[in-house]
């Protein structure tokens, strides 16, 4: 196979993420060949003030392409993009796709595109964020006009020293059982889609599974509304053979 012929994703990560690459991979499989660029390390920083210099160094992270030839790119750090609400984030993306000569999407817009494509009016998210996060995120989905019904907590274990009531949250050291435990304990209401929120979270696993127990449930994902809306950015659409059953699924809802 002539691998350099294939569209060209480009995705910007945070600098720790283990999930995004993989992920995308998979989705993707052979159909784009897809590229990284990482936001700088922070340290010393909390949490929130990381996410606010992702923001501010987003468009020379994005840069860090340099001439490279990109058919699309995705920022793939919804908690960054949360911070901005929709409007802001709209704005974000049309700007730096202006600047950049090619279409920029931040996860969080991928998933809107999804929602305006599938006529999704009614999300639960699933979140393995803080509190306080979870709250912003569930704000911006609700800004953006789609109704939240509830949100299922996934912590990556317990703190007793920490917030949360003893539980200890981090996306990327949340498991696959986890999520599960978390969704057969809760009660998800028909008619509801469900939305594994954040990059970092692996949750191909938990979306397969969740596929298989309930069929007619949509179900999205920060990196798979992003795998979804580059196909059809670049061109490649539902024509590509290989592309993951979990597109497939998606493509089948938006036909």
């Amino acid at each position: 196979m002539d691998l350099f012929p294939l569209p060209r994703l480009g995705v910007v990560v945070p600098p720790e993420n283990p999930t995004a690459e993989p992920e995308f991979h998979h989705l993707l499989g052979s159909g784009m060949n897809v590229y990284t660029s990482r936001f700088p390390l922070t340290p010393g920083t909390g949490l929130r003030a990381m996410l606010e210099t992702y923001n501010d160094v987003l468009p020379d992270t994005l840069g860090n392409f340099g001439g490279m030839r990109l058919d699309a790119a995705v920022v793939a750090c919804s908690a960054s993009h949360y911070l901005l609400d929709p409007d802001g984030d709209r704005a974000l993306c049309d700007e730096l796709s202006a600047r950049a000569g090619f279409p920029v999407r931040s996860s969080t817009q991928a998933i809107l595109a999804v929602c305006e494509a599938l006529d999704i009016t009614r999300l639960t998210l699933v979140s393995p964020y803080q509190p306080w996060l979870t709250d912003v995120s569930r704000a911006f989905w609700e800004k953006a006009g789609l109704t939240v019904d509830g949100v299922v907590l996934v912590p990556a274990g317990r703190d007793p020293d920490g917030d949360g009531d003893g539980d200890h949250f981090d996306p990327y050291e949340v498991t696959a059982e986890a999520i599960r435990e978390r969704l057969r304990a809760a009660h998800v209401p028909d008619g509801t889609a469900l939305l594994f929120t954040g990059t970092g979270m692996g949750t191909l696993a938990a979306l397969a599974a969740a596929a298989r127990e309930d069929d007619g449930r949509t179900l999205l994902s920060s990196n798979l509304a992003s795998a979804w809306w580059a196909r059809r950015t670049a061109g490649t659409g539902s024509d590509a053979g290989d592309a993951h059953p979990l597109l497939r699924r998606l493509d089948r809802r938006a036909a």
